[in-house]
């Protein structure tokens, strides 16, 4: 069986000028990566630590004063992102509808690939719909649909839109947006109320005269008499002798 031959005192000599030659480098290089593994160690561990407990404080959060604790220590956290929302509905259910859109402005902000940032804007449109700002709400829910028309909240969005155009009296929009749903979104849980509303939305044309049924002349009744005028007299009768 043929053995592998031993190295040559020449290969040996090379190796250690090598090593003579590069081994500052050598143990920087190794250094660095040792370094950076213990660093990655280290912030997984941190990270993982901090997200547990970011999580465990949220689970006791019960009031927005809570969630902003919650932001304020762990804003960089799922947790953290968590509490933003939370922060605006417990700003929403206090009627504080303007600072509940600026926190989830900042949501938006902070994570702009959050699974949830359709569901912050069609936030934002609800409660610019709750300040009296219809044009405004409009224009969100168009957004949002139009951004991302696969998002399952698109076909919600178009249809806010519908019965924000009904009570602008354009019905015509409002049917065309139904007709879209039906179209594009069939097999979402909206299609049926769209369905509905299309059945309500009714076309608008120009309007009939209302008919009045023809009255034989001899059923019709007698023309009133012209004030002032005199009453037709009657022939006298006959007395009897």
């Amino acid at each position: 069986m043929p053995t592998v031959p031993p190295p040559s005192r020449d290969a040996a000599l090379e190796t250690r000028v090598f090593w003579e030659r590069f081994k500052n480098e050598i143990i920087a290089a190794l250094s660095v990566l040792l370094l950076g593994l213990v660093g990655f160690g280290g912030y997984r561990f941190y990270s993982d630590r901090t997200a547990a407990a970011a999580s465990a404080l949220l689970g006791r959060a019960k009031n927005a004063h809570d969630y902003e604790e919650v932001i304020v220590r762990y804003s960089n956290t799922p947790a953290g992102a968590d509490a933003y929302l939370l922060l605006a509905e417990a700003q929403r259910t206090e009627k504080k509808f303007a600072d509940a859109n600026v926190t989830l402005q900042i949501f938006i902000t902070k994570n702009p690939n959050h699974e949830l940032v359709s569901t912050a804007r069609m936030a934002m449109a609800a409660n610019l719909e709750s300040l009296g700002k219809s044009k405004d709400a409009l224009s969100m829910y168009q957004q949002i649909a139009s951004s991302d028309p696969k998002s399952f909240n698109a076909p919600l969005a178009l249809l806010s839109q519908v019965y924000l155009l009904k009570a602008q009296n354009r019905n015509d929009e409002a049917r065309r947006i139904c007709e879209t749903i039906l179209t594009q979104y069939r097999e979402s849980f909206w299609a049926s109320e769209a369905m509905q509303q299309l059945r309500l939305l009714k076309p608008s044309g120009p309007s009939e005269p209302i008919a009045t049924p023809a009255i034989p002349p001899f059923l019709a009744a007698p023309s009133p008499i012209p004030a002032g005028s005199a009453a037709p007299r009657t022939a006298p009768t006959a007395k009897p002798e």
